[in-house]
């Protein structure tokens, strides 16, 4: 699997949102998105999924145009966007019966990917009786229900405390070493994206305005060697705009 973003522009009315994004992601790899509010980052993921189009340029995947919404790309959104309605197996199943899996065959794949986050016991709950980060959780597992090729995150942990945020990346993590998916992670956080990412993709001003390549091994935190550093690095790309919105991206806030 190849993702490729080619010369992409997007506008909306008089106003440019992004110029000239050029990106190829390879299979397996985790990407952050990561820059200032309003830089252009969600909305280059939006266009990714293929709720939005470009105005330029191209976006394909294995040399195929991405013309709308597939199940070969999932969403993970800041709010969850859990049917309320619905138990949590039920929320998970969804994706697979949509499929056509079959009810039976699509409860059973549910199953499988609640045990992997961990909530097995919560099956028969309805989302308003789970806390945030389990919310989140149930959302992540049910994108990774549709067996998608590429799993788009959207801040996913925004709304949450630091501390569950923090245990939401160690488990994103203990995921990502067992199924190896291909993420791309849009976040305001610089220490979230060091510790995610196989690649950093800083974006300013609606273009990319460097890519970094971590190289640290996992698991990783602030005392890794190395993490410090990676994060000076970024900072530095940042420093000249908003002090104070990046003194936030520092400490993990959004």
């Amino acid at each position: 699997m190849k993702l490729e973003v080619r010369e992409v522009g997007k506008g909306f009315g008089e106003r440019s949102i992004l110029r000239d994004i050029n990106l190829v992601v390879h299979e397996h790899e985790f990407i952050c998105i990561l820059g200032h509010s309003g830089c252009g980052k969600s909305t280059l993921l939006n266009m990714i999924a293929g709720y939005l189009h470009p105005d330029t340029g191209s976006i394909s995947v294995d040399g195929e145009a991405v013309k709308g919404p597939s199940k070969s790309r999932g969403m993970v959104f800041q709010d969850h966007a859990l049917f309320p309605w619905m138990t949590v197996l039920d929320n998970i199943a969804f994706g697979p019966e949509v499929q056509k899996a079959g009810k039976a065959q699509a409860r059973q794949t549910a199953r499988e990917f609640l045990e992997l986050v961990g909530l097995e016991a919560y099956a028969d709950s309805y989302p308003a009786e789970l806390s945030g980060g389990m919310k989140q959780r149930v959302g992540i597992a049910r994108a990774l229900a549709g067996q998608p090729e590429i799993l788009l995150m959207d801040e996913p942990f925004g709304a949450l405390d630091v501390l569950t945020r923090e245990t939401m990346r160690v488990e994103l993590q203990k995921i990502c070493a067992k199924l190896k998916p291909t993420i791309l992670f849009v976040t305001h956080s610089i220490s979230e994206a060091v510790s995610l990412a196989d690649r950093v993709v800083v974006m300013k001003h609606g273009e990319i305005s460097d890519i970094f390549e971590v190289g640290l091994t996992h698991p990783r935190s602030f005392h890794s060697p190395g993490f410090g550093k990676m994060m000076s690095r970024i900072e530095r790309i940042l420093m000249d705009e908003e002090p104070q919105e990046l003194l936030q991206m520092k400490v993990g806030s959004s």
